[in-house]
């Protein structure tokens, strides 16, 4: 059932009868809809949840600023609050992912555990940096030495299918979300977290979840699952495996 969270602007679908457990966050151009299954295996077992359609995805519209997960989770902090009668197990997948650790850091008392799976928190090597074309053209272009439409011309020809997809107010989210410092929240998490990421996931290799457990200093519990078969999408490609370090989570103790 779609329901309205917050202050009436965020939606998500309700999965199972009784306290909210589990707060379910997509990644981008995603919806809530992705863990339909992992959730509906859980609410089978009484464990109800809420997957969320994040600010501009889905049934949710657009936020009124631009901002990278810290502001994401700002919008959201009133959802975690008034969810459940305890503490929440967070998952987030991609975007979601980049969202989740700061409501964490931020709202000890509001998450349990978070279970993060996809999520490009961290820049292994400068083999990963941006292509070197794209490098100078904006540096030019800061500089007042590219006009917009050739630096509009290199991100197209550089930019992610995302990146390119997206437009307007989306296209400013993306652009804060890549360049937000992620390190320093991770090293304030002081819950449970595991780490559930596809063997072959090309968009976010596994080597970037084996460098945020080590990141994740002051977690109690740090776990690492790499799926073997498995890509970026885990909430889709894998739910059995996700809803089972979920339901760990809710039911320790």
């Amino acid at each position: 059932m779609l329901r309205a969270y917050g202050e009436g602007n965020i939606f998500g679908e309700a999965y199972g009868e009784g306290p909210v457990r589990v707060l379910w966050l997509h990644g981008w151009a995603r919806t809530g809809a992705d863990f339909a299954a992992s959730a509906t295996e859980l609410a089978r077992e009484g464990i109800a949840s809420v997957a969320l359609d994040l600010p501009g995805f889905g049934s949710s519209p657009l936020p009124a600023a631009a901002g990278g997960g810290e502001a994401y989770a700002r919008l959201l902090a009133p959802v975690v609050s008034s969810l459940g009668e305890g503490p929440l197990v967070l998952v987030g997948h991609s975007f979601g992912g980049r969202i989740a650790p700061f409501l964490a850091a931020e709202h000890p008392e509001r998450v349990k555990a978070l279970v993060l799976t996809g999520a490009p928190l961290v820049r292994l090597s400068s083999a990963h940096r941006s292509p070197p074309g794209y490098r100078v053209a904006r540096a030019l272009h800061r500089r007042g030495l590219l006009g917009e439409a050739r630096m509009e011309a290199a991100r197209q020809k550089y930019g992610s299918r995302d990146y390119r997809e997206a437009t307007g107010l989306l296209r400013e989210i993306m652009v804060a979300s890549v360049s937000e410092d992620y390190e320093h929240v991770l090293s304030l998490i002081s819950v449970p977290v595991t780490l559930v990421w596809g063997a072959d996931d090309h968009d976010i290799s596994p080597e970037v979840a084996r460098r945020i457990a080590q990141l994740l200093t002051r977690a109690p519990d740090v776990r690492l699952e790499v799926l073997a078969d498995t890509g970026h999408l885990v909430p889709r490609e894998r739910p059995a495996a996700l809803s089972a370090h979920v339901r760990r989570l809710v039911q320790t103790p």
